[in-house]
């Protein structure tokens, strides 16, 4: 499954797994919501609520689509958080692992607090 992310300065796509919250968010699209951001990620709620499933992870690799089930936020790490360590991509709490992003995930450094923001079907 292929997800697009758009904001107002640019867009990106993500090739997600098969899990339980991929299936949720798919279900749900397309939504609109508008972007948070917190160090070198973006974040942002979602009409989807869902269990933390095992292999939920806390430290990912950039480009990482994970989803916070504290938030019922998607989160999009693209370098360190403030509780990073060593530069390495530090969720705030373990996220489940949905995919990755397709191309360079410093696209998303164009990201801005308060812009809207859509996930829609690729």
């Amino acid at each position: 499954m292929r997800i697009r992310i758009l904001w107002p300065a640019g867009q990106t796509t993500a090739t997600l797994r098969a899990t339980p919250t991929t299936e949720a968010l798919w279900n749900a699209l397309p939504i609109a919501s508008t972007a948070n951001t917190w160090g070198d990620e973006v974040y942002f709620g979602t009409p989807v609520s869902v269990p933390r499933e095992d292999g939920a992870q806390q430290v990912v690799e950039p480009g990482t689509v994970a989803f916070w089930t504290d938030g019922d936020s998607l989160a999009l790490p693209y370098g360190p958080t403030p509780i990073s360590r060593d530069g390495e991509c530090r969720l705030a709490s373990p996220c489940n692992v949905l995919g990755a992003l397709d191309g360079d995930s410093q696209v998303l450094r164009t990201v801005r607090p308060g812009d809207p923001i859509r996930v829609e079907r690729a």
